[in-house]
């Protein structure tokens, strides 16, 4: 009975109880992570400079993800899930898949329901449709993949490879917010600060990146699916109106 209630509410243990072993990081490897960052950072800019559904865009966010797996894996060994879940298939399944899809359901709920506050204001509407502008032209299967490998890629970097020292999620929020600032749109700012604390907080309870990857992916796929219709107007108050919401 006592290790069924553990293995229920796990997600409700301080993340203390459950702290993975420190990221071994290979010799130079701290330099393979500095240029991912700063590479990345520069393909990201780059990226939302370019034209929505154009060739050049495709090939500079696949190379975007392509850096931010490649510093990752060259800087060391990538966790893929904690110790704890070795022996027991049920338990994992359910803690780095079914919680995490679930996790990133309801962040894109909460994302959604702040969006049709947001478009009420043009500021924030023009922001965020700066964004989701890419998510809306072009090829949607490509738009997809794209999205779900920059979204693993992501997570091997940040609750991988650079998940180390005594504050790891405040270290990895603040990277990422930093690499996203090169954009110049508050709005992908804001959504980096909010989902790297619910991506990190899932690295440290689980010990690994498959679940936070999970509900990275699980975010991502469904913000491109449902966010792009209430900004189809940016410039109008309007604007989502056609996708059923209030003016």
């Amino acid at each position: 009975m006592t290790r069924r209630r553990q293995a229920t509410w796990w997600w409700q243990r301080p993340a203390a109880t459950t702290s993975p072993a420190p990221v071994r990081i290979r010799p130079g490897g701290t330099a393979w992570l500095g240029a991912a960052g700063l590479g990345a950072a520069a393909l990201l800019r780059s990226s939302f400079a370019a034209s929505e559904g154009s060739g050049r865009f495709y090939l500079l966010t696949a190379a975007l993800a392509g850096t931010w797996a490649g510093g990752a894996l060259g800087a060391g060994a990538v966790r893929w899930r904690g110790d704890r879940w070795r022996g027991r298939p049920g338990d994992a399944a359910v803690a780095l898949i079914v919680v995490p899809a679930a996790t990133g359901a309801a962040t894109f709920a909460a994302f959604y329901s702040a969006a049709r506050v947001a478009r009420r204001h043009r500021g924030l509407r023009r922001a965020i449709a700066g964004v989701l502008r890419y998510a809306d032209a072009g090829s949607t299967p490509l738009v997809v993949l794209i999205a779900a490998g920059s979204g693993v890629a992501e997570e091997l970097y940040f609750r991988g490879a650079l998940w180390s020292g005594p504050r790891p999620l405040c270290t990895t929020t603040l990277a990422y917010a930093a690499s996203t600032a090169a954009t110049g749109n508050p709005a992908l700012v804001l959504a980096g600060l909010v989902t790297s604390v619910i991506f990190g907080w899932q690295r440290a309870v689980t010990g690994g990146v498959m679940a936070p990857a999970v509900t990275h992916v699980t975010w991502s796929m469904l913000m491109l699916r449902y966010l792009p219709p209430l900004f189809l107007h940016p410039d109008r108050p309007e604007a989502g109106a056609a996708a059923g919401g209030p003016p």
